[in-house]
C-alpha cells in the first residue's frame, strides 16, 4: 500500500511529488524548506528555518503513522558552512536521544535565495495500520 501526506509547499503541486510518502513500514520525507503554513517563506536564521523544517518533517511522519522515534535517516543541505553549528544544535534538540544517521552538506544554492537549509528524512515504522 503507498499513502502520501501533502504540505503548503508551492511547489508539489507543479513539480509533482509529495510531501512524503510511505510504503509499507518506510516512510521517505521530499527535501523540505522552510515554508509557513500561507506558502511564504519562514524568516530567521538557520536555525530558525531548520526548527520549521523539522516541524514539517515531523508532522508529515505523523500524518503517515510514524513518530520522531522512527527517524533512522536525516539530510541536510546548507547554504553557509557557518550555519552548520546552528543548524546541527536544532537538530540535536530534536534528535539527541534518537540518533539517526545524519548528513550535512554544504551547496551552493537552494530553490528560493531566502532559503539557508532544505531538510530529507527517512523513518521506518511497524506495520503500516491502513
Amino acid at each position: 500500500m503507498r499513502r502520501s501526506t501533502r504540505s503548503a509547499s508551492p511547489f508539489e503541486d507543479g513539480f509533482g511529488f509529495s510531501r512524503a510518502l510511505r510504503v509499507g513500514d518506510r516512510i521517505l520525507v521530499s527535501g523540505t524548506a522552510p515554508v509557513e503554513a500561507d506558502g511564504s517563506s519562514t524568516p530567521g536564521d538557520a536555525g530558525a528555518q531548520a526548527r520549521r523544517c523539522f516541524a514539517i518533517i515531523l508532522a508529515a511522519i505523523e500524518e503517515l503513522g510514524g513518530n520522531a522515534r522512527d527517524v533512522v535517516r536525516t539530510r541536510m543541505f546548507i547554504t553557509d558552512p557557518a550555519d552548520g553549528e546552528a543548524v546541527g544544535t536544532v537538530h540535536g534538540e530534536v534528535f539527541r536521544d534518537i540518533r539517526p544517521a545524519a548528513t550535512m552538506v554544504v551547496v551552493s544554492a537552494l530553490l528560493r535565495p531566502e532559503w539557508r537549509i532544505e531538510i530529507e528524512a527517512e523513518a521506518l515504522v511497524g506495520d503500516d495500520p491502513a
